[in-house]
């Protein structure tokens, strides 16, 4: 076929279109819930990846090895005996035979909310690159830090249940009102937990601060000392350790493991309140901003 002929063929079939490059501008997603069916079954389908990264972390810090393991036993006992050996000084040696497994029932359980609160502070920030580069649901990111809090707690409890027995303290089917209330324990240290790591995105100071806050709580809790005899002093004390809401959880908590009692309803009653109102709380805070972290980070 000649060029002219090409040419002819070309002006009767019509202008050629022109293809234009499109220019898209990729912007952050405003903040606002997602689609929580979807969103909760895709944390669902990625509960393997929480294992597995708290895990890795466990391992990184040597916490797989021996000695590691050893020192998840030995780190909580030797804390429990400073605060034995504060208390005993500053309270002239008069206290309770039971004291001291009441003290390490409630600090180790308080060290688990401390640790939830603590290491779900950073949990965002420091997972600024995986967040840049991958799609998933963000909040698996302050979960995995929950679990790792978790495994660093149950062998302190292997500590505690030694003690138990080397006390003598009775061994009780009531004792099993502790696990409600280690769940309310769990679930409003995850609430709260998931609110810091929001924060932290926002304002990075919060980190420095966050230490004293853990430790000015961990005295207006009921660890150093029981519920029930504070509460019974009554005044402005007493009212305060009331409106802290981790009181009535520890309350019950120690009662059931270390007196093998239960003869406070209305303290699960009212951590289960505060545990349940502070997860999905927090679960919603976090779920509403998580779609604008990476232009935070």
């Amino acid at each position: 076929m000649s060029e002219t002929a090409t040419g002819e063929a070309v002006a009767a079939a019509g202008p050629v279109p022109v293809r234009r490059l499109e220019h898209h501008l990729f912007r952050a997603q405003r903040a606002g819930l997602p689609h929580l069916p979807t969103y909760l079954a895709q944390l669902w389908q990625r509960r393997q990846f929480v294992h597995e990264m708290a895990r890795s972390t466990l391992r990184a810090q040597n916490y797989t090895s021996f000695f590691g393991q050893l020192w998840l036993v030995f780190n909580p006992l030797l804390l429990g005996c400073v605060y034995y050996v504060l208390v005993d000084i500053l309270g002239n040696g008069t206290h309770a035979s039971d004291y001291f497994a009441k003290l390490l029932a409630g600090l180790f359980v308080f060290n688990f909310f401390s640790g939830c609160l603590g290491q779900c502070a950073g949990s965002v920030i420091g997972s600024s690159r995986l967040i840049m580069n991958s799609s998933f649901p963000r909040l698996l990111l302050p979960v995995t830090q929950i679990v790792i809090a978790f495994m660093r707690f149950l062998p302190s409890m292997v500590v505690f249940l030694v003690v138990h027995e080397v006390e003598g303290l009775p061994w009780t089917w009531t004792m099993l009102w502790g696990l409600p209330a280690f769940v309310c324990v769990a679930l409003f240290g995850a609430g709260l937990g998931f609110l810091t790591a929001t924060v932290q995105v926002y304002c990075r100071d919060f980190a420095n601060f966050l230490p004293y806050m853990i430790r000015i709580w961990l005295f207006l809790s009921p660890v150093l000392w029981a519920l029930e005899d504070q509460l019974a002093k009554g005044g402005r004390k007493a009212l305060l350790i009331s409106a802290n809401p981790l009181s009535p959880m520890i309350g019950t908590w120690g009662d059931a493991l270390v007196r093998g009692r239960f003869e406070h309803p209305e303290w699960l009653l009212q951590g289960g309140c505060w545990g349940l109102g502070a997860f999905l709380l927090g679960s919603l805070v976090f779920m509403w901003r998580e779609r604008e972290f990476a232009v935070r980070l």
